[in-house]
């Protein structure tokens, strides 16, 4: 399902009016249905918003489900627990280079 189908779908499951999400959010009217109607793309300050003024997580606007889906595990990657483990904020992984490409001088 599209964003804008979602962001309507749950507006009228919680049986609220876009005037209602203009006053819980601070967007305006014509906003929220230039969005619903998929001529405008929202921002993410403008989705936190959304999904405060609907009373969802975030995640919930592109998710069905209650939980987040599992993320792939990517060669090369690391994992969010290395992530969150490496206190000195430099994330590089290991990377084998192409013998192929040489640096250009």
């Amino acid at each position: 399902m599209i964003l804008n189908h979602r962001l309507r779908a749950i507006r009228e499951a919680k049986q609220l009016t876009r005037g209602e999400v203009e006053k819980r959010t601070g967007l305006l009217r014509s906003y929220i249905s230039r969005v619903e109607n998929g001529h405008a793309v929202p921002s993410v300050e403008a989705l936190e918003k959304w999904a405060e003024a609907l009373a969802v997580p975030v995640h919930r606007l592109f998710y069905d489900e209650e939980h987040l889906p599992p993320l792939p595990n990517l060669p090369g990657r690391l994992s969010a627990e290395e992530i969150a483990g490496n206190s000195s904020g430099n994330v590089v992984p290991d990377v084998e280079e192409d013998p192929s490409s040489e640096a250009v001088t």
